[in-house]
């Protein structure tokens, strides 16, 4: 075998590969981390989404493994640090998500300021219910973005079209960097205390982890809507609740969650909430670029050339000799 799909990853350049590689796919393998380990030892690569945690178990198990592939922006389901000792090539593809997940952001927004899901399933229910469905408009409000990546920039480009004043906060960000556009980069604190809307696009990592706490919703304008559409660990969702129940946070809309499939929580109960399943990044059109993205860079590293949007390096190494 030269690729092992774990996950349901489909699209034509895969199709072309076949005719190429020896693929292997199994839409939920990624459940069975026994059965995972057992089927990855004679791989030369391996294609994942998001489901699929690659742990130094499973690296380890993997002994003709090259490249691993990651047909999204995140990676933090990868133990890239273990698998660079091993000297495995890690991709992912950074650009391919960004369009679809900062047009979902802004239709989360509109959907939190318009009240669209609960007025949607009112009306259904045979109500006319005008009044208890009163919202606000975007125009003259602002958005706070933390964390201004691709992503970010993205859903603020849109977001200017609404005629929204624009905050940023991002630690890599120098406030000179935003010479001649129309966005302002504010410490956390005060782009909390200002925005009307807060929207996240933060990797996970240890600084990030359930940095949206209490703390957090405490210095959040009262009365403001919050979008995650980044990952779910970045907030902690019971703290979250509190802040809905007391009211200090208005609405939120999650595309992510803190564990995937969630679990039912109170945020189920919530009119002002919207959760959705990690669809960011699925549209047609992204699932297209994303997987000829990282298709192109496994076939380059079987075929002994350099990959193109590599996390640590672009061709394997000769692995590090352990210290255990």
């Amino acid at each position: 075998m030269d690729i092992l799909i774990p996950e349901n990853i489909t699209g034509k350049a895969l199709d072309d590969l076949t005719n190429i590689y020896s693929i292997e796919r199994h839409t939920n393998l990624w459940k069975d981390a026994e059965r995972l380990a057992e089927s990855v030892s004679d791989a030369k690569a391996i294609l994942i989404r998001n489901q699929t945690k690659i742990d130094k178990r499973i690296i380890d198990q993997a002994c003709s493994l090259r490249i691993i592939g990651r047909a999204g922006v995140g990676y933090d389901n990868i133990d890239v640090e273990y698998a660079s000792k091993k000297g495995i090539v890690v991709c992912y593809t950074p650009d391919g998500n960004t369009i679809s997940t900062a047009e979902l952001t802004i239709g989360l927004i509109l959907s939190l300021a318009r009240k669209i899901p609960s007025g949607d399933k009112s009306t259904k229910a045979g109500n006319w219910d005008r009044l208890n469905h009163l919202g606000i408009e975007l125009h003259g409000k602002t958005l706070g973005i933390v964390g201004f990546g691709k992503i970010g920039k993205a859903v603020a480009a849109r977001a200017h079209s609404f005629g929204m004043r624009i905050l940023v906060n991002d630690k890599f960000l120098d406030g000179n960097n935003l010479t001649g556009v129309n966005y302002e980069s504010n410490l956390l604190e005060e782009l909390l205390g200002q925005s009307d809307i807060v929207t996240v696009h933060l990797p996970l990592n240890s600084e990030t982890k359930y940095l949206f706490n209490h703390k957090i919703f405490d210095l959040m304008k009262p009365g403001s809507f919050l979008i995650n559409t980044s990952r779910g660990q970045v907030i902690a969702e019971d703290d979250l609740i509190f802040a809905l129940e007391s009211g200090k946070i208005k609405g939120a809309a999650l595309d992510v969650r803190l564990k995937e499939p969630p679990a039912k929580s109170k945020l189920n109960d919530f009119d002002n909430v919207i959760l959705t399943p990690h669809v960011g990044g699925f549209t047609i059109e992204s699932q297209d670029r994303v997987v000829s993205s990282i298709a192109k860079d496994i076939d380059l590293v079987l075929s002994n050339k350099p990959a193109i949007n590599y996390i640590n390096f672009p061709v394997p190494k000769v692995p590090e000799l352990s210290n255990d």
